[in-house]
């Protein structure tokens, strides 16, 4: 892989006639027909990333209800341990990455699963302030060294796979997408139906499920990678700091983040507002989850034939930004029971669709921004860039929760932050593009 500011060879990524525009291949994806060509080591880790939502998911919505309600946490402190245990995670995810770069990619996963087995089971019996830190610490930390493993490698070998002719890397990037959220669907109704005896039992019904993935990749995944190569832990990060268009990446995806993690602070808070009561909750994350799993492929497929990585990340911040505005501008109407609960789920549906356009765009991005052999250490560092946002972002909402103002003002200063951040978004990368016909042109690449 050559630095950030040279040409690159991709392939089977045609360029528009019309448009200029870089565009995917124009066989169409489907779900079933790239995974039936997908080799095992790319099954195995988009089956991980399902594993790894199913488990994280029944627990996590209902964390926010747990810290206020059982232990009495006042609004800033509950955004405040939020806020910490994304950052422990996404924070982190930099260290991560750096170790798969070094060690490879089985035992930092493996470090993970026992990490993130630990911390479930303590937050099931922390009742204390420190206690629950602790335990949020510990999940994020194990996310932070299990997630950046299965993402670079999955980033790695979409990039062989497009280089291979099997398609467009989107397509895999998609496709892990969609796993991730068929988890997000499954874990929330498992945690809602669990939640019904104890919180308790969810984490460590929450426990279980690694315990299941850890003895499956100590079984199934290759203790040797072919194609990745080991490099020293240290070195690498002053080009990492000094590459502002990586860098302008990752404060967007911070800003998309920030949106995101509003699912677990604000929308309980408007939810609970609107009917009472959280039990809404579950079935709005499923909504949010259902949409990507039945329409992540099929809006991959329409954006890669029109949008370029930069303006799919444009329309899905504008969309994200959209959704809050949807809620700050209905809550004035005061509406309760079934209509208070439209703005929130019009947020919920405009949220996911930027994300569909976002995160496989964000994810296809860091490769070309990347320096040789450190795709680990770039896609750590854009969650640790992001992770921050989000630690700053959620305890400043959670202090704006608690300050007495209006309702519609965290709304509204949450619809101002993505549109912002898409005057970050890097320009100027180009990239070598290799058609299906034999011969080769330059085209942009945002």
């Amino acid at each position: 892989m050559t630095g950030p500011e040279e040409q690159r060879t991709v392939t089977e990524v045609p360029t528009s006639r019309t448009t200029g525009q870089t565009s995917l291949d124009t066989a169409k994806p489907s779900r079933r027909g790239t995974w039936a060509k997908l080799d095992p080591l790319l099954r195995l880790l988009i089956l991980t990333q399902l594993a790894f939502n199913v488990g994280f998911y029944a627990v996590l919505p209902f964390l926010a209800e747990h810290l206020g309600t059982a232990i009495g946490m006042a609004g800033w402190m509950v955004g405040f341990v939020l806020g910490l245990r994304t950052f422990s995670q996404q924070g982190l995810f930099v260290v991560g990455g750096a170790l798969t770069d070094r060690y490879g990619v089985r035992p930092v996963v493996l470090a993970g699963c026992l990490l993130r087995i630990a911390g479930f089971a303590w937050l099931g019996y922390a009742d204390e302030t420190w206690s629950v830190v602790g335990a949020v610490l510990l999940i994020g930390f194990a996310a932070a060294l299990f997630s950046p493993a299965v993402e670079s490698e999955v980033a790695r070998q979409a990039v062989v796979w497009e280089k291979s002719g099997g398609g467009p890397r989107t397509s895999v990037l998609a496709l892990f997408t969609v796993a991730g959220q068929a988890g997000a669907f499954v874990g929330p109704l498992i945690g809602a139906l669990l939640l019904a005896v104890d919180y308790r039992v969810v984490c460590l019904a929450g426990a279980g499920v690694f315990v299941l993935v850890l003895a499956g990749h100590v079984r199934l995944l290759p203790q040797h990678i072919p194609g990745r190569e080991r490099v020293a832990v240290k070195g690498g990060l002053g080009g990492l700091l000094r590459n502002r268009r990586f860098l302008a990446l990752c404060c967007a995806y911070g800003a998309y983040l920030l949106a995101y993690n509003q699912l677990y602070l604000l929308l309980p808070e408007e939810v609970e507002r609107a009917t009472g009561s959280q039990a809404a909750l579950a079935w709005l994350f499923g909504l949010s989850s259902l949409l990507v799993v039945t329409a992540q492929l099929p809006v991959t497929r329409w954006v890669a034939e029109r949008l370029d990585l930069r303006r799919s990340m444009t329309v899905g911040l504008l969309l994200i930004a959209v959704g809050f505005g949807v809620v700050g501008g209905a809550l004035p109407a005061g509406w309760t029971g079934g209509a208070g609960l439209l703005p929130a789920a019009g947020f919920v549906v405009l949220l996911t669709v930027g994300q569909m356009l976002v995160a496989p765009a964000a994810r296809a991005w860091v490769p070309d921004l990347a320096a040789e052999g450190r795709l680990g250490l770039y896609t750590g560092a854009m969650s640790s860039v992001s992770g921050l946002i989000v630690l700053v972002g959620s305890a400043g909402v959670g202090a704006l929760m608690d300050a007495g103002v209006s309702g519609v003002v965290p709304w509204v200063v949450l619809a101002v932050v993505p549109v912002a951040s898409v005057l970050l978004l890097p320009r100027g990368v180009r990239c070598r593009v290799r058609v299906r016909w034999g011969f080769s042109r330059s085209s942009p690449r945002p």
